[in-house]
């Protein structure tokens, strides 16, 4: 397994940011012939297509929709970069909470687009917060409501869900704004999260002693699937050992005797009474010696007493 790591920097930019030709909304640019051109290009083009939202629908779960927000917008390294989980968490947030407010898809694809479009203001334009927020401002006046005949159809947002996605926004990127700004400005130091190591494996032992339990499964499952089964010659060879070791031990029993077996009990007596004997003569030759030493010391000071 070699060394994974994974090193961040400033100025790559992120996958899912998509790159934007801006304009400020409701500021038509130089050439520009028509306010319907101008709205076109408002959250345009979409980050999502209708087809992957509509696949992103069917999912019943967070994990499901991550997975497939992951492909759809190529974040690739989520396992060793900490910028594009972040980035993949942002856009995971912002579609279930748009699941919840029951959007349609075209409702879905601007939202989507909005959250993208504002972490590349951050990111390649550098705004600070009362920029992002003004921005904002101004592209939900564009697409939110209006009761003008001319530009209806640009208008996707009603006020209430215009004011929802303001009140998200306010406890989302831009509560954390500075925390985003810092994912996207700060070098971050490479971090080693992998090493290589070159383990060695026992070799398997042949039958019938069991191979090495290097899974640690039980002994019925290695029973029935991995030991390999005996040949006739193998269960010959062991027959042969069990016998001959049940004969080695039968003749070292008869080998065994008794080491009393050639005598009888008088014999055992005899020997027995000779023992005693001489223990015994040897214990009273050696009091008597001592009683010897005492009564020559006793003596000696007698003989002294009576010269004094």
């Amino acid at each position: 397994m070699k060394a994974a790591s994974s090193k961040e920097t400033a100025s790559g930019s992120s996958p899912g940011l998509t790159s934007w030709a801006l304009t400020t909304p409701g500021v038509s640019p130089v050439g520009s012939t028509s306010d319907s051109e101008e709205n076109k290009r408002i959250l345009s083009p979409d980050i999502l297509s209708s087809d992957q939202i509509t696949d992103l629908l069917g999912e019943e779960n967070e994990n499901g929709i991550q997975e497939k927000l992951g492909v759809f917008l190529n974040f690739k390294n989520l396992q060793t970069c900490l910028r594009d989980a972040i980035l993949l968490d942002y856009y995971v947030s912002g579609f279930c909470w748009a699941k919840e407010m029951n959007f349609s898809i075209e409702q879905y694809s601007k939202f989507m687009t909005l959250l993208d479009m504002l972490l590349h203001n951050l990111q390649t334009l550098h705004m600070s917060l009362e920029d992002s927020i003004k921005w904002l401002g101004e592209v939900m006046a564009e697409i939110g409501p209006n009761h003008s005949q001319k530009s209806e159809d640009f208008h996707v947002f009603e006020v209430k869900e215009a004011n929802a996605i303001i009140d998200y926004l306010k406890i989302s990127l831009f509560q954390h704004y500075r925390l985003y700004e810092f994912l996207f400005y700060s070098t971050r130091e490479e971090i080693v999260i992998g090493t290589e190591q070159t383990i060695e494996v026992v070799k398997p032992a042949d039958y019938p002693f069991p191979a090495p339990l290097e899974e640690g499964i039980s002994l019925d499952t290695y029973s029935a699937f991995i030991e390999p089964l005996p040949t006739p010659d193998m269960e010959q060879k062991v027959l042969d050992q069990e016998q001959g070791t049940q004969e080695a031990l039968l003749e070292s029993e008869m080998r065994e005797e008794d080491p009393l077996g050639g005598f009888t009990i008088d014999d055992v007596k005899s020997a027995l009474e000779r023992v005693t004997d001489e223990v015994l003569i040897s214990m009273q030759k050696e009091i008597s010696e001592k009683l010897q030493v005492q009564e020559e010391a006793f003596n000696a000071r007698i003989e002294k007493l009576k010269k004094a």
